[in-house]
């Protein structure tokens, strides 16, 4: 039987001015032959709001200072159960929304696991996400993506 540590996450879809979504490339470090893209976010501290967590992380991550309020409510919920270094996990996450013109990513928030475990970063077209044979979480994003820029 496997025990699943219950966890609240935020994510953020990050869209520039061409509508490609930045995305982030790492590896779980029990297995890091296995590589795969995934949106900037992560785990919320004890009290924060999701809203306010997916502020920090995108900070944190990216270097860009966002205000709670441009993010404004999450687009999309889901659970999800994974495994990391060792440990399951049930993930309650909430997607947040965030348009900039332009950015140059700035990683050096990043936290010891993040340097340890994200190798790249790169912004995707919807039509490169969707063509793509690498591996990326959540793994309906060129859908969830398509549905947050209107393209459906």
């Amino acid at each position: 039987m496997t025990v699943f540590t219950p966890r609240q996450a935020a994510r953020i879809l990050l869209v520039d001015a061409e509508e490609r979504l930045l995305l982030f490339r790492g590896w779980d470090p029990a297995r890091p032959e296995r590589r795969y893209w995934f949106t900037p976010g992560g785990g919320l501290d004890p009290g924060e709001t999701p809203v306010a967590g997916a502020v920090r992380e995108l900070a944190e991550e990216t270097g860009l200072s966002l205000a709670p309020a441009e993010l404004g409510e999450p687009i999309w919920r889901e659970v999800t159960e994974f495994s990391f270094a060792g440990r399951w996990y049930r993930q309650e996450q909430q997607f947040f929304l965030a348009r900039v013109t332009r950015w140059v990513v700035d990683t050096a928030g990043f936290d010891a696991i993040e340097r340890e475990t994200i190798d790249a970063h790169r912004w995707w077209s919807l039509d490169e996400l969707a063509r793509t044979t690498e591996g990326f979480y959540p793994t309906d994003l060129p859908e969830l993506l398509r549905r947050a820029l209107g393209s459906e």
